[in-house]
């Protein structure tokens, strides 16, 4: 986590950074289902404070707080990418299936792929714009996989506008984290405690608080504040502010895939044909966005 300026030939290194956000969110889905019964906010009330508060912890350890102290839109952009996105897509998913919902949040990769072509300096590229829709494919053939093909239905049209809000507001997040690299990542720390007490209060207003049962359910939330949801919003942040914003958008498409896989590896899904055809597809995407033009 630093604001150090990177030369040009760098920006791969702090692109690998920023793919580990990947891996990390590739493990959400078995460590959610591991957690328990506790209701969406108040988890990430938990996850969030967690990560916000080891974020805090290493600013302090580096002698960085001030790094906290921010002009308002850097806070706005922060708290409005954490929040925004977790407080819609919670709400998606209680007025479209599951399945639906994740699906058409996961725009947000092809649409980082075209708003970062708005960015000073930047253009866009067939091949990213070939591989991104490589992985959306893929991502969509997953889906397809685990709902028996049916990925839409009428009666869900609210829960489908707010997984769009979701796609809308993590790629304008990623994209104008950007045009604020001048923030160090450090900030990330507050964006997430202000996240979680925000997440606290609409857990207070909407749910029931669900204590885990059990040490493993505690670890297992433990584990999401440090992976999940807590060092993945950090490298994110400095993959998006100094690597290759489009192939990363790209990348994104594994972490459905990955996460799947895990679930298989842990024997809590089955191995199927679509999975493999996901996997091929998001594989093949992944290559496309990464030749060199020319």
């Amino acid at each position: 986590m630093t604001d150090v300026a990177l030369p040009a030939r760098a920006s791969s290194a702090a692109t690998l950074i920023g793919l580990c956000a990947i891996l990390l969110w590739s493990a959400l889905a078995l460590l959610t289902a591991a957690s328990g019964e506790a209701p969406p906010f108040q988890l990430a009330a938990l996850t969030f404070a967690i990560g916000g508060g080891c974020g805090l912890i290493y600013a302090a350890w580096r002698g960085r707080l001030a790094a906290l102290v921010q002009p308002w839109p850097v806070w706005l952009v922060g708290i409005g990418g954490l929040f925004g996105y977790h407080a819609l897509y919670f709400a998606a998913l209680r007025r479209a299936p599951p399945a639906e919902a994740s699906l058409i949040a996961y725009l947000w990769p092809l649409l980082i792929v075209l708003l970062s072509a708005l960015q000073p300096g930047e253009r866009l590229s067939k091949r990213h714009v070939a591989g991104a829709a490589l992985g959306l494919a893929g991502v969509a053939a997953l889906f397809a996989g685990k709902t028996g093909g049916a990925l839409f239905s009428a009666a869900s049209f609210s829960g489908d506008a707010l997984a769009l809000g979701c796609a809308f507001v993590w790629s304008t997040y990623s994209v104008a984290s950007r045009r604020l690299k001048a923030a160090p990542t450090e900030a990330v720390a507050g964006f997430c405690l202000v996240t979680a007490l925000l997440a606290a209060l609409c857990h207070f207003a909407f749910e029931t608080t669900i204590v885990p049962a059990s040490a493993g359910e505690w670890l297992a939330i433990l584990g999401l504040g440090l992976g999940p949801v807590g060092l993945a919003f950090y490298v994110w942040d400095y993959g998006v502010k100094h690597g290759d914003i489009k192939l990363l958008g790209v990348a994104a498409y594994a972490a459905p895939v990955l996460s799947t896989l895990i679930l298989v590896a842990a024997g809590f899904a089955p191995a199927t044909a679509s999975l493999a055809l996901a996997c091929a597809l998001i594989v093949a995407g992944a290559a496309v966005a990464s030749l060199k033009s020319g």
